[in-house]
């Protein structure tokens, strides 16, 4: 079983990351992972808690996120567009592509996350590509 667990919406953000972010630690590790990620195409386990992202964000409360709520409608809009389940074990290249194809391209972006404090960001990105 692999050791990497990705939030669903977390494929989004790192599509878009541009060194921004909640602290300079969320950034330093947001950059460490994305680079890990790509470097490694490791198997990921799609979790809807919780994840290595999460793991150094300052709305990470005792190992729940202050908008969880908010997060959660994330991942599940995710998970239904990409036909995917929470607990499913994917190659990361695949999840990606798969976010990139059914969301992304397909300009979905703003029905997944447009009420996300940082979709100014990513929404700007989407329509220039």
């Amino acid at each position: 079983m692999p050791n990497y667990k990705l939030r669903p919406h977390h494929g989004l953000c790192t599509a878009f990351f541009e060194g921004k972010g909640y602290s300079g630690d969320f950034v330093r590790n947001m950059a460490n992972v994305i680079e890990m990620l790509e470097r490694v195409d490791p198997e990921i386990i799609l979790t809807v808690g919780e994840d290595m992202i999460c793991a150094n964000c300052p709305n990470n409360r005792t190992h729940s996120c202050e908008s969880d709520h908010k997060v959660g409608r994330y991942d599940g809009a995710v998970l239904e567009i990409c036909g995917l389940s929470a607990g499913d074990v994917v190659r990361w290249s695949d999840f990606r592509d798969t976010v990139s194809d059914r969301i992304i391209s397909a300009d979905r972006l703003p029905e997944v996350c447009g009420d996300c404090r940082w979709f100014n960001i990513c929404g700007e990105k989407s329509y220039s590509r």
